[in-house]
């Protein structure tokens, strides 16, 4: 179908596919003046396809994504495209003390939790409607996460807002509110290659990162609780450089990782820029702004083949990456990080924006 209404023309709604409960899955197709589209589907809120221009103006799809929609519903391993609660990230022995009382959540990233917990909000069905009255191509997602699911306390309403605009932004902005005293860190889950060719590395992207610090983890790639500057490091991103010119360095930080996956304490405070990637061959740059203390620059270390790419061949090692705009990893366990935690009467509110450009 497509609707007719005033501001709603740029908005479709498609039959995606059908879960194993016999669930129907929608898909719902914004598209702004310039013929940019974003796919977006109510389970896990999951980005299928996102499309951006390259120096030539051809319009392609700019993330990693499955061919098969049985692959979303079946567990998803990388967490393509999916919304990402009720905490983004890591927190250590999936556990947490809150107003005195300790938490157990789910333990699926032993001996941590990662992402909320197995059945976290990438699982979930979200409520999706078309924004009618917004200036551009709108949707809002809610789902009520009810108390104590996958451990986590307090019964937490959230909102999500995703928008496509004219000048090739996608912008998300997230609020929530809770019952009772709770933790919250949403962020949103994309693997992008702007070559548009999912089968290449991703190494010869140009990253930015404004950050002069960013937080070593242990060999669970939990944070060790202090902040480490970049400066003179392979996490130097604080000029544009390519992924890959330090990602095989000697560092025993990169080989906890795997390669990059750290948060990257970043500087500033506010809505402000923080990291931009370019992608030479097409000309096609991202640049990534946010209200958030942090971001986890995940280089795809552990894409393994496994699933075709949506472009041809496989979703090979660090054939994608991702910039979760986060608060820190395992700050409910650590008294120095921003604090995560979201209080009955207060509202968590957050924006990050991605936007797509071309230099030629």
């Amino acid at each position: 179908m497509r609707f007719k209404k005033k501001n709603m023309e740029n908005i479709q709604v498609s039959n995606y596919g059908v879960t194993a409960k016999g669930d129907s899955i929608q898909k719902y197709t914004l598209t702004n003046k310039n013929g940019m589209k974003v796919d977006v589907i109510n389970f896990g809120g999951i980005i299928t396809s996102l499309t951006a221009p390259d120096k030539n103006g051809k319009y392609e799809d700019v993330v990693l994504g499955f061919t098969k929609p049985d692959d979303y519903f079946n567990g998803n391993p990388y967490y393509f495209g999916a919304l990402i609660g009720r905490y983004g990230n890591r927190i250590a022995n999936a556990k947490f003390t809150l107003e005195g009382k300790t938490y157990d959540i789910e333990k699926n990233d032993v001996p941590n939790t990662l992402h909320g917990g197995k059945e976290g909000f990438h699982t979930k069905f979200w409520n999706i409607e078309p924004v009618k009255d917004a200036k551009s191509p709108t949707l809002k997602l809610t789902y009520t996460s009810a108390d104590g699911e996958e451990g986590y306390p307090g019964k937490l309403t959230t909102t999500v807002l995703y928008t496509l605009t004219d000048d090739n932004a996608l912008e998300i902005s997230y609020e929530a509110t809770t019952d009772k005293a709770t933790v919250v860190n949403l962020t949103q889950h994309s693997y992008f290659n702007l070559s548009g060719n999912f089968s290449k590395t991703i190494t010869d992207h140009e990253l930015q990162i404004y950050a002069d610090k960013f937080l070593p983890v242990n060999e669970t790639l939990i944070p060790t609780g202090k902040e480490k500057a970049v400066q003179g490091s392979p996490f130097d991103f604080t000029t544009s450089k390519p992924i890959g010119k330090d990602i095989n360095a000697n560092d025993d930080q990169l080989k906890k990782g795997k390669g990059y996956d750290h948060n990257w304490v970043l500087n500033g405070s506010g809505m402000r820029s923080i990291a931009k990637v370019y992608h030479p061959e097409s000309g096609r740059e991202m640049e990534v702004l946010t209200d958030q203390p942090g971001v986890q620059f995940y280089s795809g270390n552990f894409l393994d083949g496994k699933f075709d790419t949506k472009s041809g061949g496989k979703n090979e090692f660090r054939t994608g990456f991702c910039l979760e705009t986060q608060h820190f990893p395992d700050a409910p366990n650590q008294a120095s990080f921003p604090s995560a935690e979201l209080k009955p009467g207060e509202k968590y509110q957050t924006k990050t924006i991605y936007k797509f450009s071309v230099k030629k």
